[in-house]
C-alpha cells in the first residue's frame, strides 16, 4: 500500500488526505507490516498499523494532526517483530520483503521500523545502512512527532521464503542480485569459489559447519569434524556464538567453499557465500526431505549456488532411546505426518538429535570433496 502523508508513532496512524480517493467504506484500514501473513499466532506479535483516509474541511473535526517534522525523502514502515530471533525468518520475512521495498530509493529513504528492538537493529545495522542513508526511526517511541513524508509504503513486497520471484519484482530485482547487495553491505571479498586443486598441495576446500545447540545437534559432532579433516577439508566449526556475530561471520562463510549443517535457520548463512560455493543439508530422520528441500534446497540455484543433502537414517537418530524400532516412528513415518503439523514438530523437528554413522558420513564428505575440488594445478 502505498501512500502519502502524516505519520504519528505513536498512535501508529498514518493520515492520507485525497479527496480523489476517499470512499467512506475504506477511509480506514487496519494492517500489520509484516509479511508472514498467513500465520496468525506470528502476526499477533505485530504491531498494527492504521491508515486513516479522509477529505475534511480544513480545521475540520477529523482533519489529520499539523506536521512537526518535514521530511523530503518518502518512508517504509516495517515491522522487527514477528520471529525477530530466526534468522531464516529475519531473512525471508523482512530483509528480502525490505530489499524489495527500499532498495529502489538508492538510500533516499526513511526507514519507520514499529515493534522496535534496538539489539536487532544493531545486528543489521550493515544492511539497513546499506538500504538508507538515514538511521532508522523508533515508531513507538516517537513521543508526539507528526511526521510528514512525500509517500510513504506501510508494509513490505514479500514474494517467497529466501527467495524472490523475478517476474513479480517491479524493479527487476533477483536472488543474484540481492546476494550481491548483501556482498556490498558486509564488504565481503569472494564473489565466487573455483575449485581447489587437490595436486597443488595449497590451500584446502573450506567447509563451514553449523553447529545447533538445541534441538537436531549433531551429537558425535567431533567425529564427524575429524572425518571431513581428513578427507580433506579445512573444518571452521561454527557455533550459536560464532554465528550471532554477522560482521565477522558473513566474511567466515564468504571464505568457503562448502556451508553444512542439519536442517534449520542457520543454513541461512548460505546468503553470504560466493557464488559456485556448496550447500550440505542434513536432513533429520522421519520422511522429511520434502520440507527440507523446500525450506533451504528450493532457493539454493537461484543464488547460484549448489546444493546436496544427505538425509539420516533410522540408525541414526536419538529417536531410538525413545521409540521401539517397530513404533510407526520408524515404520510409517508418514502416519505421523497425517496426525497434524505439531505431532511432527514435536517429534521430528524438536524431538531429535542425529548421531552420524561416520562410516557412511566419511563416504558422503568424500564424494563431497571430489566434487570441490579438481586434479588440474591453478
Amino acid at each position: 500500500l502505498t501512500i502519502p502523508r502524516q505519520i504519528h508513532g505513536k498512535s501508529a496512524t498514518v493520515y492520507v488526505v485525497s479527496a480523489s480517493t476517499y470512499r467512506p467504506e475504506n477511509s480506514t484500514i487496519k494492517l500489520r507490516p509484516y509479511a508472514r501473513k498467513w500465520e496468525d499466532q506470528v502476526m499477533l506479535l505485530v504491531r498494527e498499523v492504521t491508515v486513516r483516509r479522509s477529505n475534511p474541511p480544513a480545521g475540520g473535526a477529523d482533519a489529520p494532526p499539523e506536521c512537526s517534522v518535514r521530511h523530503d525523502v518518502p518512508a517504509v514502515i516495517f515491522s522487527t517483530g514477528g520471529y525477530n530471533r530466526n534468522f531464516f525468518h529475519v531473512m525471508t520475512d523482512v530483509i528480502i520483503p525490505l530489499y524489495l521495498t527500499a532498495r529502489q530509493y538508492d538510500g533516499r529513504v526513511q526507514l519507520l521500523a514499529t515493534d522496535y528492538e534496538p539489539k536487532w537493529i544493531a545486528k543489521y545495522k550493515s544492511i539497513l545502512a546499506a538500504l538508507s542513508a538515514y538511521p532508522v526511526i523508533d515508531m513507538d517511541s516517537d513521543e508526539d512527532a507528526v511526521r510528514c513524508f512525500p509517500s510513504a509504503r506501510v508494509g513490505l513486497e514479500s514474494h517467497k521464503e529466501l527467495g524472490i520471484v523475478p517476474g513479480l519484482s517491479r524493479n527487476g530485482y533477483t536472488m543474484t542480485s540481492f546476494r550481491e547487495f548483501i556482498r556490498s553491505a558486509y564488504s565481503l571479498q569472494r564473489p565466487r569459489a573455483a575449485p581447489v586443486s587437490r595436486s597443488s598441495g595449497g590451500r584446502k576446500p573450506r567447509l563451514v559447519l553449523i553447529l545447533r545447540r538445541n534441538s537436531r545437534q549433531l551429537k558425535n559432532e567431533a567425529d564427524a569434524i575429524a572425518a571431513a579433516t581428513e578427507v580433506g577439508f579445512d573444518v571452521v566449526p561454527a557455533g550459536p556464538d560464532d554465528v550471532s556475530d554477522l560482521e565477522r561471520f558473513s566474511a567466515v562463510v564468504n571464505s568457503c567453499d562448502v556451508l553444512m549443517g542439519v536442517h534449520g535457520a542457520g543454513l541461512a548463512n548460505m546468503l553470504f557465500l560466493p557464488d559456485n560455493a556448496t550447500v550440505v543439508q542434513i536432513i533429520p530422520w522421519g520422511d522429511l526431505k520434502w520440507p527440507c528441500r523446500q525450506s533451504f534446497g528450493e532457493p539454493v540455484a537461484p543464488m547460484g549456488l549448489r546444493y546436496l543433502e544427505y538425509e539420516a537414517t533410522a540408525d541414526e537418530t536419538t529417536l531410538n532411546e525413545t521409540y521401539p524400532r517397530d513404533h510407526a516412528v520408524f515404520t510409517d513415518p508418514i502416519s505421523v505426518h497425517r496426525q497434524g503439523f505439531d505431532k511432527v514438530w514435536n517429534i521430528f523437528i524438536n524431538g531429535q538429535h542425529i548421531i552420524l554413522d561416520i562410516k557412511r558420513f566419511r563416504g558422503f564428505v568424500e564424494q563431497l570433496y571430489r566434487a570441490t575440488t579438481t586434479e588440474n594445478v591453478g
